[in-house]
């Protein structure tokens, strides 16, 4: 039986973006493997395997997990490893060298987005640059999932990885927004969160984060929704910031009006009983959220960085906005409240056809199709 592997640094990586991927090679008829470092269970895996991959790559756990998995590598002989997460794959790549040439087991490397970048700090680029410049020539497929990367990566590695190509995402599943929400739900689940029928709900689902950068957003909006105090914020996340948000939204008086709602589940519901959808990350890989924000046909207003500008065309779904730009961020967000511009998210749901699961499932096919042999 042929034999898949499908490493990241941890369960959750795996859980919310490739349960599709595992499906695909259990209909294959391969024996499906995961290794992260975590003891979830996770559907369509045959075996499991705990590794102790760290995402500081400078944690000596990492050394470990190079060995541990190493060895699963040389006594399971699979087919195809498919690594993602950075340090996942930094430890996957090494731990895979012997096998490549061995046995000619093919290593796919998903770049969820590279932490160098344009407008990246330098440490970035002095730490991360070399490493996956380095790692190039133990990858026979580098997959990227925004162009600026694509660009990247075509011009700096493909001398040490002859297959680099560009897939956008990992597909937005419309089983997911299969259901209609009676206008009845929607109000009760609007009074469920202290909102109003009447109320304009931005919404921005991300983990509270310095990279997501809510506090930014909060200390940008906060005269805007002083003066409309119809105008409200949905941040549901988890919180890594340990409360830094919520003390700001209390020092401004707007406890009322930007609602943390802490991990959930219903994101599509919030999403559709949400009036816009906003995002001020300093740089994505390509953002689940605003696919799915697109996906219901919600005009954005985006930070202009990579990631956010392969899905956001400025004046048309909706603003993209210079990182620094607050007044400007403010203004577009008035604009829709008031509804002041021809932007739509009608033209968001045109766009994001392209993104959606069933077509990135036939590009990755036929990337798992290809044969070693030659690369």
């Amino acid at each position: 039986m042929k034999k898949v592997l499908f490493t990241a640094t941890v369960d959750s990586h795996i859980l919310q973006f490739h349960l599709p991927f595992l499906k695909l090679f259990k209909d294959k008829g391969y024996e499906v493997h995961v290794a992260t470092n975590g003891d979830e269970e996770i559907p369509y895996c045959d075996k499991k395997h705990v590794i102790c991959f760290e995402r500081s790559p400078i944690k000596l756990n990492n050394l470990k997990a190079i060995k541990d998995l190493r060895k699963i590598i040389n006594e399971e002989k699979f087919d195809i490893i498919h690594c993602h997460t950075p340090m996942g794959s930094v430890v996957t790549r090494l731990a895979a060298k012997k096998a490549r040439k061995k046995i000619h087991t093919r290593v796919i490397y998903t770049a969820h987005g590279f932490h160098f970048y344009k407008g990246a700090p330098i440490k970035n680029w002095l730490i991360f640059y070399p490493v996956e410049k380095y790692l190039a020539k133990y990858t026979d497929t580098l997959i990227t999932i925004n162009k600026e990367d694509y660009e990247l990566a075509k011009k700096k590695f493909s001398k040490r990885c002859k297959n680099i190509e560009y897939v956008p995402g990992v597909g937005i599943d419309e089983e997911k927004f299969n259901f209609k929400m009676t206008k009845k739900e929607k109000t009760e689940l609007r009074k469920s969160l202290g909102l109003k029928d009447s109320d304009f709900v931005m919404i921005y689902p991300a983990e509270i984060s310095k990279r997501k950068r809510q506090e930014w957003l909060i200390n940008t909006l906060s005269d805007l929704l002083a003066k409309h105090k119809d105008m409200h914020i949905l941040l549901p996340g988890k919180d890594s910031l340990n409360g830094k948000c919520q003390q700001l939204v209390k020092d401004l008086n707007l406890e009322k009006q930007i609602h943390f709602l802490g991990y959930r589940t219903d994101i599509p519901k919030l999403l559709k009983i949400s009036n816009i959808a906003v995002s001020t990350a300093n740089q994505e890989g390509l953002p689940v959220n605003i696919m799915e924000a697109m996906y219901v046909g919600l005009p954005i207003v985006a930070s202009n960085c990579r990631g956010n500008r392969d899905l956001v065309e400025d004046g048309r779904n909706g603003y993209l906005v210079d990182l620094d730009e607050g007044i400007r961020y403010s203004k577009c967000v008035e604009e829709l409240y008031l509804k002041e511009n021809d932007v739509s998210g009608k033209i968001g749901k045109v766009i994001i056809e392209y993104y959606l699961l069933n077509k990135i499932l036939e590009k990755y096919k036929r990337i798992y199709s290809m044969t070693w042999k030659g690369y």
